[in-house]
């Protein structure tokens, strides 16, 4: 068996662990991906201030190095658990694992996996989560659906991030979703600006729907 091969086989029957462990909770998981600087912190701060007194949130948060993401998170009031992967460039089943059993998340909750800024790796490695969320921004390439298609064939939602800032960059947005359409015609596309709210209702409503 190929090394890859053996690496997801043994990683997939943790996730399962998982899934299963968070099922039984009635726990909702989500694992948000992005390349670096998409709003993955922004979005969750923003999430949580406005939707903290309506549904338990705790988040964690994987970097390869540094606090700081959590301490923003922190910051907000949600509990959150830190996990740096040093040189690895995901989160896996067992660094989640890890992570909640020391998160120790309430029953009928939600919790928020901010994975590592890549749209390589974290597509690979199921974490035991509900769904997938990718983020893009305006301030990148609109062609990055097309670049990196498995991350958005394993993605539910994909929420396109700084529409605030469209006056101001070249990005064509109705290129970009149709690419990632192309990639994965059952993707649910959310245009939002995790700074100024625009948006924001509909994620919520979706994050409702997944919760109920």
């Amino acid at each position: 068996m190929h090394l890859q091969e053996q690496i997801l086989g043994k990683n997939n029957v943790l996730a399962e662990r998982n899934r299963g462990w968070l099922d039984g909770r009635n726990i909702l998981a989500l694992n948000l991906v992005s390349s670096p600087g998409a709003g993955k912190t922004t979005l969750l701060e923003r999430t949580i201030r406005d939707l903290g007194g309506e549904l338990s949130l705790t988040v964690i948060e994987g970097d390869q190095e540094t606090a700081n993401d959590a301490e923003r998170i922190r910051a907000t009031g949600a509990r959150v658990v830190q996990i740096n992967t040093g040189t690895g460039c995901h989160l896996d089943a067992l660094m989640v694992s890890r992570g909640l059993k020391q998160l120790d998340p309430p029953a009928n909750s939600v919790v928020m996996i901010e994975n590592v800024g890549n749209l390589v790796c974290p597509a690979l490695f199921d974490l035991g989560e509900r769904a997938k969320v990718a983020i893009v921004s305006v301030t990148e390439g609109e062609d990055k659906p097309i670049k990196y298609p498995h991350m958005f064939r394993a993605s539910e939602v994909m929420l396109l991030n700084k529409i605030d800032l469209l006056p101001y960059v070249t990005f064509d947005v109705d290129r970009c979703i149709a690419y990632a359409r192309q990639v994965n015609p059952r993707l649910r596309v959310i245009s939002i600006s995790a700074t100024k709210g625009d948006g924001l209702a509909e994620w919520y409503a979706w994050l409702r729907a997944q919760r109920g």
